[in-house]
């Protein structure tokens, strides 16, 4: 039997030949999707609905016409009218089990899609390098990675990149904070402000700049501590100490501002690339300032009306563009918002040539979206080639109860905390168990369980039980190609094979939607059938023909495992 052409293009095209048999010159889309219900068939299609208008007849008796005209096809077991008017295909067997052969053939690179036109940009984590990344940058991290994986295996062109706040006032306070513990060091008395950076890694850096530089630092805490007004709040306390920094250190003041960015900038990365996150791209928010950038950035937006001055201040009329109230850019002393270089910032990605721009943002940042597109559709661009993925808070709990999200190190549980607890795999794969939009609860003992309640251990197991069969039968995977696949014929084979050749659709909708989390529901389902089947059916059996069959089907399953854990950032591990 010849080798079978790609299935729904083969059935589009008997559609098209009874279409043209039954309504000659008229001319249809074609749509084909999978039933949810496999007792409906492998295919369905809507076609004599659509074109019942246009023929002013039932379209139930046209399904019947349609079917009824089918050319013979040696992929299809059966054609039948259901419902209104839905056609749906059964498969023969040697059809759905044809899907095994591409599977081996293709190997890595099974379920890749087609070169997409334009070029994508996701950035995620993106978080202050203010200090140690928390639970929640995991979630975002996980989601952002692989997300980016997902859209690059579906064929499109992606840039990683996260945007390095090193610039304003958060930068401020943490030099500001490292500082006054230096000052500690030295037996200076020194209020610590409530509203600074407490962890032990600002002592930590505090220590380094000492062994470095001794007392050069070196200030009375009562000269800082003089310069706070009276009566002064919190943050305009903070302030005042910055200020006073600055001031009595002079240009010393970058190099303790240059090293607490370095270290946590360093650490961040080492975090990151722990937790299998990579990026290709890591942008100075300071370089927007440097090169002029903010400058030309407002000054468009001038040119073009967009900004008027009220208080010293200049405005930008983000209520023109669906915002709640129009934002300062630029205040009375001259110095830009965080909002300016928000809108440089993405004034440049369009200016590197992205043709799509995707945000991923923590929850609280939902109403940022309005006024940031607003500036983009300011400055002449269109305003919906900006996604914002809003990535939702996360929950820990063991078993039934609540973890407390505070360490002695700070107000928050680290990032790295939680991988060294549960591992990077458990990590990855529970931050993708929900939509990234809804809240996630977390479930540290179920993370850690070797069980088949734990979904990612369940999927690691079958991918496990096959390299273990394997091994048993010693032969090599690659001469599997060309086994004969005539004896899959169980209802289990076939519904396995059935949802192999479904992997390449669930990665294209997976991208579609920016929905990494389909695709680990996916494999969850697949891991789920695999079992059951081997459960059910000895793969080692004495018949040589069944046995090449049975085991070209689970390297099959292995392969695709192993291709979709690779896109959510998960190992497939050949001994569990």
């Amino acid at each position: 039997m010849s080798s079978p052409p790609d299935i729904k293009s083969h059935l589009a095209e008997l559609l098209a030949a009874a279409l043209a048999s039954v309504a000659p010159g008229l001319t249809a889309e074609i749509h084909l999707e999978r039933p949810r219900d496999p007792s409906h068939g492998d295919y369905a299609s809507n076609l004599a609905l659509k074109i019942a208008r246009e023929l002013k007849e039932n379209p139930r008796k046209i399904a019947e016409r349609l079917v009824h005209e089918l050319p013979r096809s040696s992929w299809v077991e059966q054609a039948e009218v259901a419902g209104a008017g839905f056609i749906n295909f059964r498969l023969t067997p040697a059809a759905k089990t044809a899907i095994v052969r591409t599977v081996l053939t293709q190997g890595e690179h099974f379920g890749r899609g087609a070169k997409k036109p334009g070029k994508l940009q996701v950035e995620f984590v993106s978080a202050n390098p203010t200090g140690p990344l928390h639970v929640g940058h995991g979630r975002g991290a996980a989601f952002g990675a692989s997300l980016a994986n997902l859209l690059a295996y579906a064929g499109y062109e992606v840039c990683r990149e996260y945007y390095v706040n090193d610039a304003g006032r958060q930068m401020d306070i943490l030099a500001l904070s490292t500082w006054l513990r230096y000052l500690e060091l030295f037996g200076e008395t020194v209020p610590f402000p409530p509203n600074a950076y407490q962890g032990d890694y600002v002592r930590e850096m505090a220590r380094q700049i000492k062994e470095a530089h001794g007392e050069r630092y070196l200030h009375p805490a009562a000269a800082v501590f003089a310069c706070v007004p009276e009566n002064a709040d919190d943050e305009a306390r903070l302030d005042a100490l910055i200020l006073a920094g600055k001031d009595l250190l002079g240009e010393e003041w970058h190099y303790i501002h240059q090293h607490a960015l370095s270290e946590q900038l360093a650490d961040c990365r080492e975090d990151l690339e722990e937790f299998g996150v990579h990026f290709d791209c890591w942008f100075s928010e300071k370089s927007l300032y440097d090169t002029g950038l903010v400058a030309k950035a407002i000054a468009e937006l001038e040119r073009r009306g967009h900004i008027y001055v009220q208080d010293g201040a200049k405005w930008f009329r983000s209520t023109r563009f669906g915002d709640e109230k129009d934002r300062v850019v630029q205040r009375e002393n001259g110095q830009y918002t965080y909002f300016a270089s928000d809108i440089a910032y993405h004034w440049n990605k369009f200016e590197r040539g992205f043709t799509k721009v995707i945000d991923v943002w923590g929850a609280d940042h939902h109403g940022y979206i309005a006024r940031v597109k607003g500036a983009l559709q300011a400055l002449g661009l269109d305003a919906d080639a900006l996604e914002v993925a809003l990535v939702q808070f996360v929950s820990l709990y063991r078993g039934h109860e609540k973890v407390s999200m505070s360490t002695r190190a700070g107000s928050y549980i680290t990032l790295r905390e939680l991988r060294e607890e549960v591992g990077n795999d458990a990590c990855r794969f529970f931050y993708l168990l929900s939509k990234q939009d809804k809240p996630l609860d977390f479930d540290l003992e179920l993370a850690k369980r070797q069980s088949n309640d734990n979904p990612v251990y369940y999927i690691q197991y079958a991918h496990a039980r096959i390299a273990s069969v394997l091994a048993q039968w010693g032969g090599r995977p690659e001469a599997l190609r060309e086994a004969d696949l005539a004896p899959l014929v169980s209802e289990k084979e076939l519904a396995l094979a059935a949802r192999l050749a479904t992997f390449p659709e669930t990665i294209e909708t997976a991208a579609e939607e920016r929905a990494p989390h389909q695709l680990a529901f996916w494999l969850k389902d697949l891991a789920a059938e695999f079992h059951a089947w081997y459960n059910a059916e000895r793969l080692l059996v004495e018949d040589e023909r069944l046995r090449h069959a049975r085991l070209a089907l689970a390297v099959a399953v292995r392969q695709v495992i192993k291709n979709g854990l690779f896109i959510l950032g998960v190992s497939a591990p050949d001994a569990m």
